[in-house]
């Protein structure tokens, strides 16, 4: 019997027993480990919602672990083996690299909705290996060209990291020498868990409901919901035993001051400028939150100043340039750049989904690591993502305040899109988390100011709650609008790599060729 391995408060426990009634009715007992055939056809769809610190992510763990003593395949996105008739699925999907990344930090092999939706086809010589590594054969492969001490290599990186690429690039292989394209998914899974759920639109939790017939979805409801979805989430309809709220707070340590604060804005009386004084006497009684009167350059190389208004982003990006003295037409090593998207056409899907794969997709937080051998091209790490350092054909664009059109230090014909990262809105950095966080807090003065509301709630207090809760051990209250000068130059050593890690320049674009 898979018993929990924490005490659970009475919330998480009715949650969690109310899952556990419908994995049974998917063919799934994880009360006596048993895997059966699906009790009900129909689709069935639970969330848990709750604040920060309420014990969602501890749930989430809780009923992985569960369901994988059970028996059942835990589909990570990098590799699928054939499905038998009588095997059971679980996917764990987050809408970002990051949001992914930390569930993976804490045991959990989740991936993108993305690496989902499209899987990818590998070259039949290779697939072998993967077979052999997953478990599903005890044959060893004989593979040309790769030595016994290879294999040795790609099986120890198995045992510890669950990736299929990653323990091929242990061997000593690239990406385009095993996957050789991608292709969207035909065939559904069973059930799938997704963290993060506030951040979905429509759209992605139609595609999701075609994918798995049991769904659990795990969300916040006081963070900002979708852009395109009037204040709404997608949770937002489902009533009764089909919903579960989590009150009790179980992340990080208690008393909180972090976790303090964003409970205080539940408030209905709170007013912005009592707000900002519970900021300041929490500063001046634990160091995990600061009031600071400057916002630290340092800091923004790695973890971007969460803003409001876009205005305010280009500005702050601009000043940060201008501490590290960064020509105007050119990047520096260090650079922290978000993903905008990928420019391509529909003939070269393949390479779209080559790059998406690897991290690349709209939002993704990337640090420049310098030029890339071919022109056009960048070395990149993915922040997040489980393979980070890639070579990807790039278009960076440099915005200026007051100009429309951005400069454009380099640039292939077609491929990724990059705008700098410094500082993004918080719209952008829901999902994601970093050990410190500053909040550039007079954008959230001029939110209050303006005294607009979004699902009957303060907007600043949505914004406030969701930027506060980026920060997992520290918070920086920026209260100015100035920048602290760097103590020193922007570096990259500090960047984590894996062993011959993938790269894109092996299979350039089109335009590259």
């Amino acid at each position: 019997m898979s018993i929990p391995s924490i005490q659970f408060s009475e919330d998480q426990a009715h949650a969690f027993d109310s899952i556990s009634d419908l994995l049974k009715r998917a063919g799934v007992d994880i009360e006596n480990d048993v895997v059966l055939p699906p009790q009900d056809s129909k689709s069935s769809v639970m969330a848990v919602i709750g604040k920060a610190g309420s014990g969602k992510t501890l749930l989430l763990a809780e009923l992985y672990r569960a369901i994988e003593a059970a028996g059942v395949e835990v589909v990570s996105g990098d590799y699928e083996s054939r499905k038998s008739k009588d095997k059971r699925t679980l996917a764990i999907l987050a809408p970002t690299n990051k949001a992914a990344s930390v569930l993976r930090n804490r045991g959990v092999p989740a991936t993108t909705i993305h690496r989902i939706l499209y899987t990818p086809m590998y070259d039949p010589e290779y697939e072998k290996i993967a077979e052999w590594l997953a478990g599903n054969t005890l044959e060893r492969p004989d593979v040309e060209d790769l030595t016994d001490l290879a294999l040795d290599r790609a099986w120890a990186y198995y045992q510890t990291n669950k990736s299929i690429p990653g323990a091929l690039a242990a061997a000593g292989l690239r990406g385009s020498d095993f996957i050789t394209g991608w292709k969207r998914r035909e065939n559904p899974l069973d059930i799938g868990f997704i963290d993060e759920s506030s951040m979905l639109d429509a759209k992605q939790y139609e595609d999701l409901q075609e994918i798995f017939p049991t769904l659990v979805l795990f969300g916040d409801p006081a963070q900002l919901a979708p852009v395109n979805q009037s204040g709404g989430m997608v949770f937002d309809g489902l009533k009764g035993p089909r919903k579960h709220e989590l009150s009790r707070v179980h992340r990080q340590t208690k008393d909180n001051p972090i976790l303090d604060l964003a409970h205080a804005l539940a408030d209905p009386s709170l007013e912005f400028h009592h707000f900002e004084q519970m900021v300041r006497d929490a500063s001046q009684k634990d160091d995990r939150v600061v009031w600071a009167e400057r916002v630290n350059c340092d800091l923004m190389a790695r973890s971007p100043c969460l803003v409001w208004r876009n205005a305010t982003r280009i500005k702050l990006i601009n000043a940060f340039r201008g501490a590290y003295s960064a020509p105007e037409e050119e990047l520096l090593e260090g650079e922290p750049l978000i993903c905008d998207g990928i420019e391509l056409p529909m003939k070269h899907r393949k390479k779209r989904l080559d790059l998406e794969a690897r991290g690349l997709i709209k939002g993704a937080q990337v640090i420049y690591m310098g030029l890339g051998r071919k022109p056009g091209f960048s070395r990149l790490h993915v922040m997040g993502a489980e393979d980070p350092q890639v070579s990807a054909a790039s278009i960076m664009k440099l915005e200026k305040p007051g100009e429309e059109e951005p400069v454009i230090p380099f640039a292939a014909r077609m491929g990724a899109t990059f705008l700098h990262g410094a500082a993004v809105t918080i719209h952008k950095a829901q999902g994601s988390q970093w050990d410190e966080v500053q909040v550039f807090a007079p954008d959230i003065f001029v939110a209050a100011r303006m005294g607009r509301s979004e699902a009957g709630q303060p907007l600043w207090k949505r914004l406030a709650y969701v930027a506060i809760t980026r920060a997992e051990t520290r918070l920086h209250w920026c209260v100015r609008a100035a920048l602290a000068r760097p103590k020193g130059p922007l570096i990259i050593d500090d960047l984590p790599s894996k062993p011959a890690p993938l790269t894109l320049e092996a299979e350039p674009l089109e335009a590259n060729s």
